[in-house]
């Protein structure tokens, strides 16, 4: 299967040793980065280097592809769906960004190809694992999905390092939140509906965010009470976040802030994904609750270390890719995650990274 990467990032690197290493995907990895695209070349994968910000060489890169997976920041996700469907290739990507989603479906109506964005941790994995739980029910009520990726070790003020895209970090915690509230598909305010929970023994936080419940809003309008999605973070995390955001009023200025943040907090590659879900509802007329809480995390053996978000962001996207290729998915127009089975997805070579886990029995 010949398949193009966009992005040669910080989980566009980990995207093409995968498929690279798994010997059925011909892969070509573009990027504007040389130097990034070298790190790659030394592994024997082949890269070239383009503007990923034209429209005109997007589409000439992926001509002759069968499909494209896209890894690039989330405001080119919808010229690179654009290019996808100039070159008449499957599409598949990592974003968050909720207009994104819908030009991107609205690309797909009338598609010969294959669109399927939001492949990742949160939207991705949760939206499976969500989908898979309610599916067992007479009648849904509640379903609550939260998602933390966190430093092990947290050791400053915010109680967070940089695990993945700056970029990314800021437009979730920025754009307003989907959610079911009493029945009704509402617009709830990031940072808001804080709450705390803990889980294995440790403290945590999460709070409204944007993206992460992916198309379930609207495959789930109707049929249940509540749904909503949280980011966890550690304790104190959302109170500075809002001081930044609000009082010191960078959402206008996101450009300084993400500036702040890259030069004064350390990325890591020591750090722990956090996966809860539970789902209320009725089975044999009786009410229960059913829970799937993990904790994944980095791989600090072997020669290339890989953080917990690069294992379960790239592990998503490439066991998308590998379902749609042993057609477990549809061949054509747009694909939710939920229209994935979790059991297919956890039995897929790329999908068991999930299951290098500590599953937690206890809820506290």
């Amino acid at each position: 299967m010949k398949v193009a990467l966009l992005g040669a990032g910080h989980i566009g690197q980990t995207i093409a040793q995968l498929l690279h290493t798994s010997g059925d995907f011909a892969l070509t990895v573009f990027d504007r980065d040389q130097a990034a695209l070298d790190r790659l070349a030394q592994k024997g994968i082949r890269t070239v280097c383009i503007d990923t910000s034209s429209a005109a060489e997007l589409t000439s890169a992926l001509d002759g592809h069968l499909a494209v997976v896209n890894a690039l920041p989330y405001h080119l996700a919808t010229s690179a769906a654009q290019a996808a469907l100039r070159a008449r290739c499957h599409y598949f990507d990592l974003t968050e960004d909720v207009a994104a989603t819908k030009e991107i479906k609205r690309l797909a109506q009338d598609a010969e190809t294959a669109f399927m964005p939001q492949c990742g941790l949160a939207p991705g994995f949760i939206g499976i694992v969500a989908h898979h739980l309610a599916s067992g029910f007479e009648a849904l009520h509640d379903v609550k999905m939260r998602v933390g990726a966190l430093p092990a070790f947290p050791t400053n003020a915010l109680k967070y390092n940089l695990t993945w895209s700056v970029d990314g970090l800021i437009n979730e915690y920025c754009h307003p939140c989907e959610a079911i509230h009493d029945g009704q598909v509402i617009s709830a305010l990031p940072l808001e509906g804080l709450e705390h929970f803990s889980l294995d023994g440790v403290e945590y936080e999460a709070f409204n965010t944007s993206g992460g419940l992916g198309t379930l809003c609207e495959t789930w309008d109707g049929k249940l009470r509540n749904l909503d999605y949280k980011t966890v973070r550690y304790p104190g995390h959302r109170a500075l976040m809002q001081f930044l955001l609000d009082e010191l009023q960078l959402k206008s200025d996101q450009g300084t802030l993400k500036t702040v943040l890259r030069r004064s907090m350390p990325a890591t590659m020591q750090d722990v994904v956090l996966v809860f879900v539970t789902v209320s509802g009725t089975k044999n007329g009786v009410l229960v609750q059913e829970v799937f809480a993990r904790k994944i995390f980095a791989e600090r053996d072997g020669q290339y270390p890989l953080s917990a978000i690069q294992i379960t962001t790239a592990a998503g996207i490439c066991a998308a890719l590998d379902l749609f290729r042993e057609k477990k998915l549809p061949q054509r127009g747009f694909i939710r995650q939920e229209q994935v089975a979790l059991t297919d997805f956890l039995a897929n070579r790329f999908g068991r990274a999930y299951q290098q886990y500590r599953q937690v029995e206890s809820i506290g």
